[in-house]
């Protein structure tokens, strides 16, 4: 196993936000059965999905849980010659009330459009539980990964303070952020997430992450490269720091 592809596979599941689940398919017994989901990563960095209870590839979950999550770089022009990443994992329903609440917390701020369609329809919220990962960089750059996902220190009030506190008082630090990087800047970003290694803006109905100049493990570690972000001329080059 390669540690050096740690850091892009991760990397890649974090920058994207949409990818292809495939489950096996119950109508059409031993051919697999594919789909486009969105996600976004839950508190252990896992992909979490919200699907309708009516769709296929809920009923082929229900029957076999193993499932895989092709996730590759957005608007590639040669989708062989970018990283992507098949994540096999073992889907759960979360039916405890309390993992909802906070699934539908972090979901809704990614996609903010899902919490009126949820009401209206039978959603259920699933986490990927990954098993094993297959990670290729470009021609020639293929790695099986076993432990790809980090735990988000942040995730749940600490997370929800920070970025109330960014998106009332400091629009125009996040305005400089998308201009910085070179985001899209067809609609205001409000920021949707804060990980170990980064942030994700919303834009329209786009998601972009972007990484810190290194690590922060602390809302303090945060709260620096925030203000560092919000002073600098250009964005800083990301220290590799593999985990």
């Amino acid at each position: 196993m390669s540690t050096n592809a740690l850091r892009p596979a991760r990397e890649l599941l974090l920058k994207e936000y949409r990818g292809v689940l495939s489950t096996h398919s119950k109508s059409m017994p031993g051919f697999p059965f594919g789909s486009v989901v969105p996600y976004c990563l839950d508190a252990e960095g896992h992909p979490l999905i919200l699907i309708s209870r009516i769709a296929q590839h809920t009923h082929n979950l229900l029957k076999d849980p193993k499932c895989s999550l092709l996730v590759g770089e957005r608007e590639a022009e040669d989708v062989q010659a970018v990283g992507r990443l098949t994540l096999m994992a073992e889907a759960r329903k979360l039916t405890d009330e309390a993992a909802i609440d906070a699934a539908a917390a972090r979901y809704y701020r990614y996609f903010p459009e899902s919490a009126n369609y949820h009401k209206a329809h039978d959603f259920d919220f699933w986490v990927l539980q990954p098993v094993r990962h297959r990670y290729i960089g470009g021609f020639g750059a293929i790695h099986w990964l076993d432990q790809v996902t980090l735990a988000n220190p942040f995730a749940g009030k600490a997370e929800a303070s920070m970025i109330e506190h960014m998106n009332s008082d400091h629009a125009n630090a996040i305005a400089h952020y998308v201009e910085l990087s070179g985001l899209p800047r067809s609609a205001p970003a409000e920021m949707v997430g804060i990980d170990s290694e980064g942030m994700h803006l919303r834009i329209g109905q786009g998601v972009y992450w972007l990484a810190f100049p290194e690590p922060c493990n602390t809302p303090t570690q945060v709260r620096e490269a925030l203000v560092l972000l919000a002073r600098a001329d250009q964005w800083p080059v990301a220290v590799n720091v593999e985990g």
